[in-house]
Order: structure tokens, then sequence, then C-alpha cells
């Protein structure tokens, strides 16, 4: 009896499914927007939060918090998709081959971005080859025009960008560098903790242009940036410093940002959850380099 149960709760979940996607497709082609797919092993949800930032002369949409499955982002579109909405851009995640190519196969986007490829979610995936391919799912929409990678190339339409930044220098203050944009270079200041974050505003950048804002424009709204909330948050407060990475995951990252806090004179103290999905050996690394810095240590779940 209660093996028919689940079976039957299965098939009316996979039947609501069904129709509310079905919906969320209607609605996405009666309101047409210019959609932006975007992933990475780690970082998806800061690109797009920046590439949102920086898109202020557009209606922009982003899929919220770290909503990045097909039923999230079906969810998303039914409830809360705004009917002028002229840029949709949505987070795109994987736990297993295919869910990315679920994902664009729905959307149709018409341009995508796919940030730094490393070891996060393994466990599922069981070897860095698997990753990749799984990633560069993101490209596989019928319907794509343009698309930016970090490192791994695709095809014609995809333009690869780790030879155009150059120059990082990170502090507690930010992170500045050079972007060779058409064959010039701009610098650019951003007030966000961590040197690898000139990768995701990178991306950001590149595809903000592609959408019609101007270098000039831009250049302003990177100096004026956001930090993404648990996301290598830094908080300055009676003296300490509070850094807040419980939704961190990019161990090399992690480690190097961690290094620019011995900077700081007073007590310093980090909210962390450990590494989630990676190895145990890559959490030992990092407990070891939060030792060795900070006073104080809050471990969440």
């Amino acid at each position: 009896v209660i093996i028919l149960a689940v079976i039957l709760a299965q098939m009316v979940e996979f039947i609501l499914f069904i129709k509310y996607k079905k919906m969320a497709l209607e609605k996405l082609r009666k309101i047409n927007p210019k959609i932006v797919a975007v992933t990475a092993s780690y970082g998806k949800t800061s690109i797009k939060n920046f590439l949102y930032q920086l898109l202020q002369s557009k209606k922009a949409y982003k899929t919220p918090r770290s909503v990045n499955t097909l039923k999230g982002i079906v969810l998303d579109i039914n409830t809360s998709l705004p009917e002028n909405t002229q840029i949709y851009i949505a987070e795109a995640g994987a736990r297993e081959k295919g869910d990315i190519k679920e994902i664009v196969e729905f959307l149709e986007n018409e341009y995508a971005i796919l940030g730094k490829v490393g070891a996060q979610h393994i466990e599922y995936f069981k070897t860095l080859d698997n990753i990749k391919k799984t990633k560069l799912e993101v490209f596989l929409s019928k319907k794509l025009k343009k698309g930016f990678s970090y490192e791994l190339a695709y095809n014609d339409k995809v333009e690869v960008i780790k030879d155009k930044i150059k120059n990082i220098k990170a502090s507690l203050d930010g992170v500045e560098w050079t972007l060779e944009i058409k064959n010039k270079d701009y610098r650019f200041f951003a007030p966000i903790l961590g040197e690898f974050n000139a990768i995701n505003i990178s991306l950001a950048i590149f595809m903000a242009i592609t959408l019609g804002e101007t270098i000039k424009d831009i250049q302003k709204r990177v100096s004026k940036l956001e930090p993404i909330p648990h996301r290598l948050q830094k908080i300055e407060v009676g003296g300490k410093i509070i850094i807040d990475d419980s939704f961190n995951g990019n161990l090399e990252g992690m480690i190097s940002s961690y290094e620019l806090i011995k900077e700081y004179a007073g007590r310093k103290i980090i909210i962390t959850p450990g590494i989630v999905e990676t190895t145990e050996d890559q959490n030992i690394k990092l407990a070891k380099k939060i030792d060795e810095i900070f006073d104080i240590v809050i471990i969440t779940g």
C-alpha cells in the first residue's frame, strides 16, 4: 500500500510539473525577453548578480537566491517573472549530466555565460571531465547567439576571456584589474573582496556590453557593485572584521582571499560551512588556513 501511494504521488507530481512547465513556457513566449543562462562550478550566483547590477538601463530580472534547477526556474517564471522584463538572467545548476541541457532546451536562451569550472560536486560527477562536459551544456541552446566562457572553448559563438583579464590586484578594499575589450585595455575597480571575483565580474562585463551597455557606464557601475550576501561578504563592526562566507565553494579563491584578512589589525571572525560537495582533503586544507588567520570560527550547517 505504501509503495503504491508513493508511485501515485510521483505520478501526480510529474503530471502537475508538465502543466506548470507549459504555463511557464507560454508566459516566457508572451513576454519574449532576451534570456541569459549562467553556470559555473563556483561563482554562478555571483556572476548572475553582478550582471543584473550592470544592466541598470534595462528592465532586467534574475532568478532569486540560488534557484538554479528546472523546477525552480519554472516556479519562478510562473510566480515572479514581471510582464515587462526585457532581459531574464537564469542561473543553471547541475547534479548530473543533462541537467543544464534540460534547462537551456526549455529556456532556448540566446546568451550564455560559463564561469570557472572545478571540482565542486565531484561526489556526483566522479571526474573533472564529467563536470566540464556538463557545464558546457549551457551553450546547447538552439537559439544561442553569443556566449562567454572563462577558459573552456566550445564553438565560434563562444568567446573565451581568460587571456583578456590582466594585472589583478586584490586588497581588503576590493579588486582592481585590466580587461582587454575589442583590442583595447580598460581598468576596472570593484569594492568586492576576492581576486577571483575579477573573473566573475569580467564575464558579466562582456555580457553587459553585448546587451547594449556602454563601457563608460559599466566602469562606473563596477566601481559601485554590491557584494553578494554570504559570499565573502565583509562586515566591519566594533574593531572586528566578520567574513560571511557561508555560501562559498572555491577553495583556491577562499584561501587567497583569507590571506588578505591578515592585513586587518582587529579580531577576525569567519562564518563558514566549509566546502560542501567536495573532498575531505580540500576541507582539511581550508580548515588549516582558517585556523592560521581567524580568531573565531562559526561553523554553519
